[in-house]
């Protein structure tokens, strides 16, 4: 597994950066899904939910990039 930073306009970027970016884009259908679905009425706390669904994406993405980099 390999992760290098990028330059960005002379900025240099984590590599983990666009990968949360990508996550929260991933979240917003899922959470329409979700609210679509009624499934947001019974979950006890739906930010906290929310934030789950968020952190297992952003995991997932992680743990495809260090898969596919290797």
């Amino acid at each position: 597994m390999h992760y290098t930073e990028f330059d960005l306009f002379g900025v240099y970027l984590a590599p983990i950066a666009p990968m949360f970016i990508l996550a929260w884009l991933l979240l917003i259908p899922v959470r329409r899904l979700a609210e679509g679905f009624g499934l947001m009425r019974h979950v006890w706390h739906p930010a906290l939910f929310v934030f789950s669904i968020y952190m297992i994406l952003l995991s997932s993405i992680v743990l495809l990039a260090g898969w596919i980099g290797a």
